[in-house]
C-alpha cells in the first residue's frame, strides 16, 4: 500500500468513527426522549433500560451509517483541499479518481458489512427489542395504563382511568370484573385510587376511594327473571386485590415474534412473501367463485345439451323482458342475491387489504436490505467530490452541506416508501427512487471536482455577475 493511500484512509477513518458514534448518541437520545415518561421512574431496573436502548440502537444504524459516510467524506476531502494537500496530490500526477480509490475500497467494505448487518444482525435485534418491550408492557401495569383506554393486562379484568398523576395517583377509575359471576361483569367506579404491590410481589392492590360497586346476580336456569337481584354498594375506601401470576419473571420467547416482517432476513422475507401471495390468490379465487355463482342460473344445462338457441337481446329496462307474473319473484331473488353479496364483501375486503398491505411491506423490507448498502456508495460519491469543491474542513460548512444533502435523500426515501406501502407506487421503484434521483448529482459533482470547478466559490459568482451587469450597462 502506498503512503498516500494510507494517508487518505487515516484521514477518512478518524472523522468517520467520530461522526458515527455522535450520530448514534443523538439518535439514542431521541429514542430516550420518546420513551422517557414510560421508562424512567416506573420501577424498571437500570440494566433493563440499557438493554432496551442497546437493541433499539441497531435500528439507528440505517440512518447513522449513511450520514457518517457523507459527513466524513466531505470533511476528509475538504480538509485536504483547505490544506492544499489535494493540490499536492494532483501535482504529483494523481487524479481525483485515483485518490478516491483507497477510500472506495473502504466504502465497499462498509457496504458489504452494512448488508450483512441488515440481513442477519438487524432482524435479531428487532426480535429482541420487540420481545423485551412486550415483557416490559405486560410486567408493569402502570406502564400500560393510558388515560381513556381500557387495559386488559390482568386476566378477567378491564381497567380504565380518566387521568393519572406522575406520582401514580389515578383519577376516574372504572373496573369491569369478568372473573366470576358466570360472565356477568361486576362494575366498580371510583373517583381516585393508587396501585401498590404486596410485599411478596405476587398480588397487586388497588386502593380506591369514594366509589360505588354494581353487581348483578347470575341467572340460575338461563331464563329471564323479572325479580333478578341487582345490588349497589357505595364505599369510601376499598382495596381489591389482583393476582399477579401472569406477571411472573419469565421472559417472553422471542420466537413468538419471529414471523413479523421487520424481524426476518432475506430468506424469511421471500418465504413470507410467497405465502402471502398464495393466500391472496386463494382468497381471490374463492371470492370470484362466490360472486360468479350468484349470477348463474341454477337450472342451466350449458355444455350438456344439443339444442342451440339464439341469444336473446335484453333492453335497458330488464323488467320489461320478464313476464308480469314473475316480476315480483325476480325482484325478490335479485334482492337476496345482492344481500348475500353485501354480507360477503365486508368480510372479504378487509382481509384482502390486510394481506395486500403485508405483502407490499415484505417487498419493501426486502429492498431495504440492499438500499442501506447502496446509500453508502451513493453518499460517498456525493460527499467526496463535494469536499474537494468547497475545500473547507472541520465541523462548519461540511456539516451544513452534509445535513442538507442527507435531508434530501431521507425525505425522498421516506415519501417514496410511504407511497409504496399505500400501494400507489411500485415497492422496488419506491425504495430505489432516491438512489436513481441522486446518482446523476453524484456523477455531476464528481465531474466538477475532477475539472477543478469553482461550483461553490462565492468569489467566482461575484465576478460573473459583475461582468454580466457591466455588459448590460453598455
Amino acid at each position: 500500500m502506498k503512503k498516500i493511500h494510507l494517508l487518505l484512509i487515516k484521514a477518512f477513518i478518524r472523522p468517520f468513527i467520530a461522526t458515527f458514534f455522535v450520530m448514534m448518541f443523538i439518535l439514542l437520545m431521541f429514542f430516550l426522549f420518546k420513551w422517557i415518561d414510560d421508562l424512567i421512574g416506573k420501577g424498571f431496573e437500570w440494566y433493563t433500560i440499557l438493554e432496551l436502548m442497546y437493541y433499539a440502537s441497531a435500528a439507528n444504524v440505517s440512518m447513522a451509517l449513511p450520514l457518517s459516510v457523507l459527513l466524513s467524506s466531505i470533511m476528509t476531502f475538504g480538509t485536504l483541499g483547505e490544506n492544499y494537500e489535494l493540490v499536492a496530490i494532483k501535482s504529483a500526477g494523481i487524479s481525483l479518481q485515483r485518490a478516491m480509490r483507497p477510500l472506495l475500497v473502504v466504502i465497499l467494505m462498509l457496504t458489504i458489512a452494512s448488508f450483512l448487518f441488515s440481513n442477519y444482525m438487524l432482524p435479531k435485534a428487532n426480535l429482541k427489542f420487540g420481545s423485551l418491550l412486550y415483557d416490559i408492557r405486560n410486567k408493569k401495569l402502570s406502564f400500560l395504563i393510558k388515560p381513556g383506554v381500557f387495559n386488559n393486562a390482568i386476566p378477567g379484568y378491564a381497567i380504565r382511568v380518566d387521568s393519572k398523576d406522575e406520582d401514580g395517583m389515578l383519577h376516574g377509575i372504572m373496573i369491569y370484573d369478568h372473573k366470576d359471576n358466570n360472565g356477568i361483569p361486576k362494575v366498580i367506579l371510583a373517583k381516585e385510587g393508587k396501585m401498590e404491590k404486596t410485599a411478596d410481589g405476587k398480588s397487586l392492590i388497588l386502593r380506591l376511594k369514594n366509589g360505588v360497586q354494581y353487581e348483578e346476580q347470575a341467572k340460575n336456569n338461563g331464563m329471564y327473571n323479572p325479580r333478578q337481584v341487582f345490588s349497589r354498594r357505595r364505599f369510601k375506601e376499598t382495596a381489591p386485590e389482583f393476582d399477579m401470576s401472569s406477571f411472573d419473571g419469565n421472559t417472553t420467547d422471542p420466537n413468538a415474534f419471529g414471523n413479523s416482517t421487520p424481524m426476518l432476513n432475506l430468506k424469511g422475507l421471500v418465504k413470507k412473501r410467497d405465502s402471502l401471495k398464495r393466500q391472496l390468490d386463494t382468497l381471490q379465487i374463492n371470492t370470484i367463485a362466490s360472486f360468479t355463482g350468484n349470477f348463474k342460473q341454477f337450472n342451466t344445462t350449458k355444455g350438456y345439451t344439443k339444442y342451440k338457441t339464439a341469444p336473446k337481446k335484453i333492453d335497458d329496462v330488464i323488467l320489461k323482458d320478464i313476464p308480469n307474473g314473475s316480476r315480483k319473484q325476480s325482484l325478490e331473488n335479485a334482492t337476496n342475491v345482492v344481500a348475500g353479496i353485501m354480507q360477503h364483501v365486508p368480510n372479504w375486503a378487509p382481509r384482502q387489504n390486510d394481506l395486500t398491505g403485508e405483502w407490499i411491506f415484505t417487498k419493501v423490507e426486502y429492498q431495504r436490505k440492499f438500499t442501506l448498502a447502496a446509500s453508502c456508495i451513493l453518499l460517498f460519491f456525493i460527499g467526496a467530490p463535494l469536499g474537494a469543491i468547497i475545500r473547507k474542513g472541520g465541523m462548519g460548512l461540511p456539516v451544513v452541506m452534509a445535513i442538507s444533502f442527507f435531508l434530501v435523500y431521507h425525505i425522498i426515501t421516506t415519501v417514496a416508501e410511504k407511497t409504496a406501502r399505500e400501494g400507489n407506487l411500485n415497492p422496488i421503484f419506491g425504495m430505489w427512487i432516491a438512489v436513481i434521483v441522486l446518482s446523476p448529482l453524484a456523477a455531476f459533482l464528481t465531474y466538477k471536482a475532477t475539472v477543478d470547478s469553482a461550483l461553490f466559490d462565492v468569489n467566482a459568482y461575484k465576478v460573473f455577475f459583475a461582468k454580466f451587469f457591466k455588459k448590460k450597462e453598455k
